[in-house]
Order: structure tokens, then sequence, then C-alpha cells
């Protein structure tokens, strides 16, 4: 896929309300999707939406525009008066220029709490917190995974559904993400960066960890 603008990578997990219509969380996505392939025709948008019954997981590999877009629209998401779809939300990992995409195109998937790994139910009630930098990669790791399964390497229509057959598990820890200060929200992170700091695209936080070479 030979790219016309340089590549970024954006990494978002939001809260979900209790009672959230998750099929039309998934359709505003599609919406959004279409409306900024739309109005950034050369820029080439992939990735992958997982929504599960408390939280989303987004991965986003675009043009600085279109993920610039992508957190706005997060960003109001969470602050619409009627019909409240995302909760808390963080920017996990941001990159500048990866070396490739994981994604060929982008897909959603909404999937059920048995798809998550580690899910509440099965958690033992003393297990040990993460630091953060633990955890992002092992959010990484498991998107890489994900992203080398043959079904994800199969061309389908831009904001297609993933097939149902395919298995991605997420593990459940990741969720403490969203409570790490470290991390910014969409709002924070598009104070500073239309400040006068004109803060780097590679952001997420500040990890040095060797997983993120190979992602």
């Amino acid at each position: 896929m030979k790219e016309k603008t340089v590549l970024q990578r954006l990494i978002v997990i939001a809260q979900l309300p209790r009672d959230v219509d998750r099929t039309k969380l998934g359709a505003h996505y599609e919406k959004l999707n279409l409306q900024l392939s739309k109005q950034h025709m050369w820029d080439i948008m992939t990735g992958l939406l997982l929504i599960y019954p408390s939280f989303l997981l987004h991965v986003i590999e675009s043009s600085r525009d279109i993920l610039v877009s992508v957190l706005k629209d997060l960003r109001d998401l969470q602050h619409q008066k009627d019909s409240i779809l995302v909760e808390a939300s963080k920017v996990v990992f941001m990159v500048h220029n990866p070396q490739s995409r994981l994604f060929q195109q982008w897909s959603n998937k909404v999937l059920e709490t048995d798809q998550v790994a580690g899910s509440t139910q099965t958690k033992g009630v003393h297990e040990e917190e993460e630091t953060t930098d633990t955890l992002v990669c092992t959010l990484l790791s498991a998107l890489q995974n994900l992203s080398n399964k043959p079904e994800m390497s199969k061309k389908a229509p831009s904001g297609s559904v993933l097939d149902e057959t395919l298995e991605v598990i997420i593990p459940q820890k990741i969720l403490q993400l969203l409570k790490r200060d470290e991390l910014l929200s969409p709002q924070q992170y598009l104070q500073m960066y239309n400040s006068h700091l004109n803060i780097s695209m590679d952001f997420g936080q500040v990890i040095r960890s060797s997983c993120l070479s190979t992602v």
C-alpha cells in the first residue's frame, strides 16, 4: 500500500455506559469513517474498533488530520447531552510514522464478555496491579498478534464488520489504563496539541520499553 501522507497510529480506550446501544455506537463510527474518507480522499484509513459490553478499544491508522478528527469526535461523544455513548476515555498510544500498518482496512466488531481474557468473573481477588508501561505493551502485543491472523489480512470493504468466527481476545486488565493519570483524555490531548507547546504526535506516554520497537 503506497502511502501518500505520513502515517500515524492512534489507540484509544473508552468506558461505556451500562445500557449503551453498542450497535448504535458501531453505526456512529461507521458513519464517521465514511465522512472522514470523503473529506480526506487521499488519506487511507485503516484500523480496528472493538466494542465490548463495558468498553471500546479503537485503533486508527491514517494521517494526522484524521486522527485529530477522531479524537475530537470522541471528546464530543463524552459531552453530548442526550444519549451518551461514551464515558471516560484515554489516549493510550500515538506514534508518528510507524514502520507499517497493522491492519489492511478499517473494521469493527461487537464482542461479549467471554471474549475478554481474564474477565471479571475469573479475575483473582488479589490480582496485582501492573505498571502502565506493562499494560500498554500487553495491549500492543495483543494487537500485533491479532493483526497477524490470516483473517485480518483478507481484503474487505472499508467499514465492514469482522467475521463472526474471528477470535478476538483482549486482556481485561487493560481497563486499568482508564484510571492512569499519566495518560491524557482526548480533551487534554487536544488542548495540548492546539497550544503553543505543539506536542509531538509520538505520544501515549513516555514508554521506553522494547515492545514499542516491534509495533
